[in-house]
């Protein structure tokens, strides 16, 4: 396999050959995440922006094209190559796909917030047009031919008129000697000539997945290294007043014991600091841990409560907060309107969980760190170490493995750090294996929230005044001590975002002091935003006797572009004149789902409902009809659920429907069971048993996504399915059993219900 090689920015201006290979480059700007992207030009005027090499064609025929974003599932390192190999028209059986390491040079890696599509289309697409046009013009000079009367075609060029056919790779080394086209040059191909966009093509690491070969992180092995096993602080803040391991040492295989120092304020993304066991094997690592006495200092962490905490965040969310977005004067028609209608919501803390808990290798030699990690942000990755290790970020390497899920416990470079110091500690590369326990008890977990909710009702039950109000502890709170309120990036995911048509509109944030790590998990704010809104939704319509489809409808109004009167909306970092709030986008979503899931056949009753839900994220529309079955003894059970979708441009269906089937599953787990407590500041739960995620029989028996056929710009699809499910099935639990879920999880409320009476 060869190596691709980064060029510089006047070697890609001017193209390349090395090692006869075609190499084209690509310009991705550095100083925003979702900036806009070109191709460099020839006259180098843009030569602020940061060249990087993406496709590389060989005389072999082989094409190698980088992902820049992690694997962990979602079909990202076989979609964003899919784009480029679709503009270069390449053969996909001849792609090698390459995990793009922990490189500025390759742009922003970040895999989080559903924006790896988004971000890299076009990109991708030009990288791949740029290399088409260069292997039309290389295979146009040889036979002295126009260029416009030449086409590729799978990894040929050929010219019709006279039969002729050359192969890339044969062109590959006459290429490289061309320049790359100005981006106004560019000729993208017309969406009816597209191959593999808005097809289905099966995951590129498939085989491997299958045959069992070591892509993931807890798979990674290097001669001479140690396993490490590190017992943590039991309350976040707290550090180690003294160590006692004598009897850790003489469990056989361990090696050495290492104090890890505490993290310094703000946490961020450092280690909490601990014990390390260092041994020959994991489980002697383990087994040495265990044998360790440590006498800890908790901290004034030491007395967060849970439940005290839950009753301080509903009691905040009561009162008057900071205002984020107003319309009219929601006060004034509170005071002279009788009929009102209010409820209290909340959402505990979350785990993320994923399948393959934090795992990471590390080498120390000679002031330079090169790490292997499941990581979701590799450039993180190499800043945090650095900083640890007072070296530079460049003498940082990160090589990206596949990660075994992560929901955005992975962004995170804690468990990188701890083996990156620790192997400069011990002088010899060093694994480190977080178990199920210290992965649910040192997570970085989803905000609790709670949500007070008000409504000044007409006679027909519409709203004209609105009032929500949340309070959560910010993710802010990582980067800045004190840190009490949301920042607009987190309170725009489904709370300054309503896109209902009221007249009065108050919406607030209160104030909330983190007493765990928050970080973000799948959907993030949006997972107790759209449960609090949409539930609120169904409330009123209830209410007022109203079918919950039409009322949502009504709500939403007229199809139009949502104006957000001057909030701070970051708009998931996208451009609002590209992605704006188009509510008649929101209608299409509700209205197909209402059609496809039977909702007007639909026929409740003995524990049988139907529940809906609609919302935006992540620039994507998505509305949820889900159906559950309810026992006398409250088992659930979850027939169907219909999603109707609407990303912009798809570009593989298949990964698309997986991920709202995902989310299906995702969803149930924390709607039924997902639910974090502390007492005296120490975590209580610690695994499976006691953190349930949903099982074959607990999750949806059958899931139908229905996707929107649009050219619109490309939205998100890793995260967008989870808000409006978790609403929409906790409604239709009401439907079936007249029992409102105003608090999650589920399993806090009492489903049983009486048998049904025989007919007389």
């Amino acid at each position: 396999m060869r190596q691709l090689y980064n060029v510089s920015r006047r070697a890609f201006i001017r193209g390349m050959f090395s090692a006869g290979a075609l190499v084209v480059g690509a310009s991705v700007a550095p100083e925003t995440l979702w900036a806009s992207v070109s191709l460099a030009r020839p006259d180098g005027k843009n030569a602020v922006l940061r060249p990087n090499v993406f496709v590389a064609v060989e005389p072999n025929d082989a094409i190698s094209i980088v992902a820049a974003r992690s694997e962990m599932g979602t079909g990202t390192g076989t979609v964003l190559p899919l784009i480029l190999a679709e503009e270069l028209d390449a053969d996909w059986t001849k792609v090698r796909i390459h995990q793009a390491d922990g490189d500025p040079r390759y742009g922003d890696q970040d895999t989080d917030g559903s924006h790896s599509v988004r971000s890299f289309f076009d990109l991708m697409r030009q990288c791949g047009a740029a290399a088409r046009m260069m292997l039309i013009e290389a295979a146009a000079n040889q036979w002295r031919v126009a260029p416009a009367e030449c086409e590729a075609e799978l990894s040929n060029v050929i010219h019709r008129r006279s039969g002729r056919k050359a192969t890339y790779g044969q062109l590959a080394v006459a290429a490289s000697k061309l320049a790359v086209p100005v981006s106004s040059r560019l000729q993208l191909k017309p969406k009816s000539a597209w191959r593999y966009i808005g097809k289905a093509v099966a995951d590129y690491y498939l085989v491997g997945l299958c045959t069992g070969q070591p892509l993931f992180g807890i798979d990674q092995h290097l001669e001479g290294m140690l396993y490490a096993s590190v017992e943590r602080p039991p309350v976040f803040g707290g550090r180690s007043k003294s160590y006692d391991d004598k009897e850790a040492l003489r469990v056989a295989g361990v090696r050495q014991v290492v104090l890890i120092p505490p993290y310094v304020p703000p946490v961020a993304y450092q280690p909490l600091g601990g014990v390390a066991v260092l041994a020959d094997n994991s489980w002697a690592a383990m087994r040495g841990r265990q044998k360790l006495k440590v006498d800890w200092e908790n901290g004034p962490n030491a007395a967060y409560d849970s439940q005290k905490y839950h009753n301080e965040l509903t009691e905040t969310s009561r009162k008057q907060g900071r205002v984020v977005r107003n319309i009219g004067d929601v006060a004034a028609v509170f005071a002279k309107h009788g009929k009102t209608f209010e409820a209290d919501y909340y959402v505990p803390l979350l785990a993320h969980a994923p399948m393959e808990p934090p795992a990471a290798l590390a080498e120390y030699r000679d002031g330079h760190v090169t790490v292997w990690a499941p990581t979701q942000d590799p450039m993180t990755v190499r800043g945090t170490i650095a900083k640890k290790l007072h070296i530079p970020a460049n003498n940082v390497t990160c090589h990206v493995t596949r990660l075994g899920g992560a929901f955005g416990r992975k962004s995170m470079a804690d468990f990188t750090v701890e083996a990156a110091y620790l192997s400069k500690v011990s002088g010899r590369p060093v694994k480190v294996t977080w178990s199920r326990e210290d992965d649910i008890k040192f997570d970085y977990y989803n905000s609790a929230a709670a949500m007070h909710m008000e409504a000044a009702l007409e006679p027909s039950g519409r709203p004209i005044a609105w009032l929500q109000r949340s309070t959560f502890p910010p993710i802010a709170s990582l980067f800045e001590t004190g840190a009490v309120y949301g920042a607009p990036g987190q309170l725009q995911q489904g709370w300054t975002d309503i896109p209902f048509n009221l007249p009065n509109l108050r919406i607030e944030n209160g104030a909330a002091s983190a007493h765990v790590r928050i970080g973000w998990l799948r959907s993030v704010a949006n997972v107790y935003h759209a449960f609090g809104v949409q539930t609120f939704a169904d409330e009123l319509a209830h209410a007022a006797g109203r079918d919950p489809v039409e009322y949502l409808l009504e709500l939403i109004g007229p199809a139009r572009i949502l104006d957000l009167n001057g909030a701070d909306y970051p708009n998931y970092g996208a451009s609002y004149k590209a992605y704006p709030i188009d509510t008649g986008r929101l209608r299409q979503v509700l209205e197909l789902v209402a059609e496809r899931s039977g909702w007007a056949k639909r026929k409740p009753g003995n524990g049988v409902g139907w529940g809906v839900a609609v919302h935006r994220s992540f620039v994507t529309y998505v509305a949820a009809v889900v159906q559950v079955e309810v026992s006398e003894k409250g088992g659930i059970k979850i027939p169907r659920v219909d999603m109707a979708v609407d990303a912009g441009q798809v570009v593989d269906r298949q990964f698309v429907t997986a991920q709202f089937e995902g989310a299906a599953v995702f969803g149930t787990s924390v709607a039924r069971n997902g639910e974090i407590t502390a007492t005296g500041g120490v975590i209580e739960q610690s695994n499976f048993y006691d953190y349930p995620v949903a099982r074959i029989n607990d999750a949806p028996l059958e899931t139908n996504v229905h996707i929107v056929e649009s050219s619109a710009p490309p939205g998100g699809v890793g995260e967008p399915g989870v808000p409006p499910f978790i609403p929409a099935f906790c409604n239709a639990i009401y439907a079936a059993t007249g029992k409102r879920a105003r608090e999650l999880p589920l399993a806090r409320i009492d489903l049983r219900r009486a048998p049904a009476q025989p007919r007389s």
